[in-house]
């Protein structure tokens, strides 16, 4: 029997999202510095880049795709250096656990970050297009319709499902991490961070 597109879209969001990469190692590392608000904050912009990438492959934004399939090496150098430079600023970091969230700016900051970082990964938008068009989860280059609308919606769903899940489960043993533990936290966090521009930047370049 054929999923109704919002849970279609849900699981969609949540499978694409799920992978533990740079976004989730800073939602992690933010649940343990400054508890689980900040992280599912964190995670949220991740989310609602997937939900962009998600409209444009279920819309059938060929101008857009077009544009983000061929400007993907500058995307990818970006998205490296800013990986790179988050790497070194989280090794930086500080090795407080704070008893409330950041400061708004701080939010924000970290909804930018992993927004940032999602937007600027061309790989996001074509693992869109590739299983929604597996699925025939909509028809490309349709009108927009209620159930791509609904589908696009459930991508948002089941992405910050994930966050949600991921900032709870790391925000649950915060209680267990000292400022020592986390200063080794921030050190490792933070090289993987910078490893993950890395292999960007070469990629980019190969």
């Amino acid at each position: 029997m054929d999923l109704p597109p919002l849970i279609k879209g849900t699981l969609i969001g949540f499978a694409i999202a799920a992978p533990v990469g740079p976004v989730g190692i800073l939602c992690i590392r933010r649940a343990l510095a400054d508890g689980r608000m900040a992280a599912f904050v964190a995670g949220l912009g991740a989310a609602v880049a997937d939900t962009l990438y998600g409209a444009v492959a279920a819309w059938g934004l060929t101008l857009v795709t077009n544009f983000l399939t061929n400007h993907r090496t500058l995307l990818s150098v970006v998205g490296g250096v800013f990986l790179v430079y988050l790497g070194v600023r989280t090794m930086r970091a500080r090795s407080q656990m704070l008893p409330t969230p950041d400061t708004h700016i701080g939010l924000m900051r970290d909804f930018l970050s992993t927004f940032l970082i999602t937007l600027t990964n061309p790989a996001t938008i074509l693992a869109f297009m590739a299983v929604f068009a597996s699925i025939t989860a909509v028809q490309m280059r349709s009108p927009v319709s209620l159930d791509t609308n609904l589908l696009i919606l459930g991508v948002f769903i089941g992405s910050a499902a994930w966050w949600g899940l991921l900032s709870a489960v790391a925000g649950a043993v915060r209680s267990h991490f000292t400022p020592m533990w986390l200063r080794w936290l921030n050190r490792g966090s933070g090289a993987v961070l910078v490893l993950f521009g890395v292999g960007v930047l070469v990629s980019a370049v190969v």
